[in-house]
């Protein structure tokens, strides 16, 4: 039977396919690393207490970026040229969603309103993160050779999820709260779509490197169709909605490690 886990088996069992999610994995959470890093330098000064969350969120993707070309490093397999349609992060910002990267070359800092759509469109992947770790977590938790590296994670990507939730609710009660709901909207709507168009070129991609046959291939992508359309019924609201997380500080404190990645 055609399932998330049997499909990920597949692909976490042959090195070539192995070798293409880890590298799409390394790269989008560099991406990540390099983003919160310089949102955390260019806080503006009324907002300074948050500086230190975004560096630690900053160093947490940088970590997971780690993780992965360790993973990668233990198979004795090389990173692989992200296909620019698998990119997410890439494609998100041609959306107009989050802060443009130009903006965040420049050392002019950030304004309030800035912080508020950085934090708006980490609410919405975070959510798409949490999930996808969640799922690999109740799946391969247990597996010898990515089982430590997934609970890893998984953990941290909840307290990034839980980070936003925080940060926004005290900015919705400090008088944002109808910009914030817009921009939550907006991102949640391009995500899904993004979110969509990629798991199709990853699929695409993966189908070609495991010769999976055309049956098998007309499932995947009318699985992925119907979890858009889930989504886009209404699915997408989940990623919108704030509530007090029960990890309040997620991001206090130093980052965890993974010297055994590095």
């Amino acid at each position: 039977m055609l399932s998330a886990k049997t499909l990920f088996q597949e692909i976490l069992d042959n090195d070539e396919s192995f070798r293409l999610f880890c590298s799409i994995a390394a790269s989008g959470e560099a991406q990540g690393g390099w983003e919160n890093g310089r949102i955390a330098a260019l806080v503006p000064e009324s907002e300074r207490p948050l500086a230190p969350k975004v560096a630690r969120h900053g160093a947490d993707e940088d970590k997971h970026g780690r993780i992965f070309r360790g993973l990668l490093k233990k198979r004795g397999l090389r990173p692989v040229e992200v296909p620019l349609e698998t990119d997410y992060t890439l494609l998100l910002e041609r959306c107009g969603i989050g802060l443009e990267h130009n903006r965040l070359r420049h050392d002019e800092p950030l304004d309030v309103a800035d912080i508020i759509v950085y934090l708006a469109h980490s609410r919405v992947t975070e959510q798409r993160a949490a999930e996808q770790m969640a799922l690999l977590r109740r799946y391969f938790a247990d597996h010898p050779d990515i089982g430590r590296a997934v609970r890893l994670i998984s953990d941290d990507e909840e307290n990034h999820l839980a980070y936003c939730h925080e940060e926004l609710l005290r900015l919705a009660h400090a008088g944002h709260g109808r910009a914030i709901q817009r921009i939550l909207h907006e991102s949640a709507r391009a995500e899904i779509r993004v979110h969509r168009d990629v798991s199709l070129a990853v699929m695409r991609h993966m189908g070609r490197i495991l010769s999976w046959p055309r049956s098998r291939m007309m499932v995947v992508t009318a699985g992925i169709h119907a979890a858009y359309g889930y989504e886009r019924l209404g699915g997408w609201r989940r990623m919108v909605s704030l509530r007090m997380p029960e990890r309040t500080g997620a991001l206090d404190g130093a980052p965890t490690t993974a010297p055994e990645y590095a």
